[in-house]
């Protein structure tokens, strides 16, 4: 039997707790039978929902947990009883090497405070960031970056951003050169603020390392599919990123509403039932689950608390391909290549 990647996974987190996170785990496995799994929270009520999943007897662990933490609770209180919750047990097996990755649909902040107190940022990154995968019109989804983690970034950050988000692009969508940019009010070199005009020069410099730098998109293009990673703070990322979930769910519900209106829109909505199945996959969260924190010395993985077991399956498999390709090893080659160009650029 090969040896896969472990997950160890707060099975506490999220609206649903431990039956829809082990069951995504038994949906994962199916999948990737070499995966294997360490269930963190209360033994019992684990032990029951591991039994229910025969293909995780030989393939899980549990660890008990005497708390877990809440939706609720601040990320400060969070980090004080870190030890004894579901999450930062979790993420404390990947600290000490005994999984390759830890994955929670519970509190942002608080699965955020914790790695990086646990994991510690990495060598060349100032900042953590927080990244999703975008679904788009073109063949594959697109990565985004930060959406939520940093609010005020400096130029820094955002080419430190770029280096890890197209790591990840190469890693998950298996892309050898993502196109980059980053997001501006408007695609001319003139448009933006003196931070983002700066990192635009810093990136069009740095041709050397494994990514396409091709300047600013605005916001109405971030489903178009024409970009692999989109470059921008945390506080720009994260009304992007809501406002265009809240589109998708206005079009839907506009549709709905539209093929009830009438006895000749239901015979519509029959015929068009395909397209429109189509269109709620392609729209569907659930299959693009699984947001990264980058920049942290090992993969923290955050699923979204409403996930269902295929959600979950989905951000495991992100977990999985993040450890297979050593993602954290990635991210540092190209932080020490630029470092390096950017050292001897200055010397000459």
């Amino acid at each position: 039997m090969s040896k896969g990647p472990c997950i160890a996974i707060d099975a506490m987190g999220g609206d649903s707790g431990p039956s829809v996170m082990i069951a995504g785990a038994a949906r994962a496995l199916r999948s990737d039978p070499d995966l294997t799994f360490i269930f963190f929270g209360d033994e019992k009520l684990l032990a029951a929902e591991v039994l229910s999943h025969r293909n995780l007897k030989s393939r899980a662990t549990i660890v008990h947990s005497p708390e877990s933490i809440t939706a609720s609770e601040k990320p400060s209180q969070a980090l004080r009883r870190a030890r004894t919750t579901s999450m930062g047990m979790a993420i404390g097996a990947v600290k000490d090497g005994n999984a390759g990755a830890a994955l929670s649909a519970g509190n942002t902040g608080a699965l955020m405070a914790i790695s990086k107190l646990a994991l510690r940022t990495m060598l060349g990154i100032d900042r953590p960031a927080l990244a999703a995968l975008l679904p788009t019109l073109g063949e594959t989804d697109c990565v985004m970056l930060d959406l939520g983690a940093n609010t005020e970034c400096d130029v820094q950050n955002l080419v430190q951003f770029a280096v890890m988000g197209s790591a990840y692009a190469r890693t998950v969508l298996n892309i050898s050169k993502p196109r980059v940019k980053l997001l501006n009010i408007g695609t001319e070199e003139l448009k933006g603020t003196g931070e983002i005009k700066e990192a635009a020069a810093l990136l069009r410099e740095a041709d050397y390392l494994p990514f396409r730098f091709d300047g600013f998109t605005e916001g109405d293009q971030l489903s178009r599919g024409g970009i692999d990673v989109i470059v921008t703070d945390g506080f720009s990322g994260n009304i992007a990123l809501k406002t265009a979930e809240g589109t998708a769910r206005f079009v839907t519900d506009l549709l709905r509403r539209a093929f009830k209106s009438s006895l000749r829109s239901k015979a519509g909505f029959a015929l068009s039932k395909p397209a429109l199945n189509l269109l709620k996959v392609h729209l569907d969260p659930n299959n693009h689950n699984g947001a990264v924190f980058l920049g942290l010395n090992g993969p923290v993985v955050k699923s979204h608390g409403g996930a269902n077991a295929k959600g979950v399956a989905n951000a495991i498999m992100v977990a999985a391909r993040m450890v297979r390709n050593d993602i954290t090893r990635r991210i540092s080659e190209d932080l020490d290549n630029f470092r390096a160009h950017a050292f001897n650029g200055g010397a000459q």
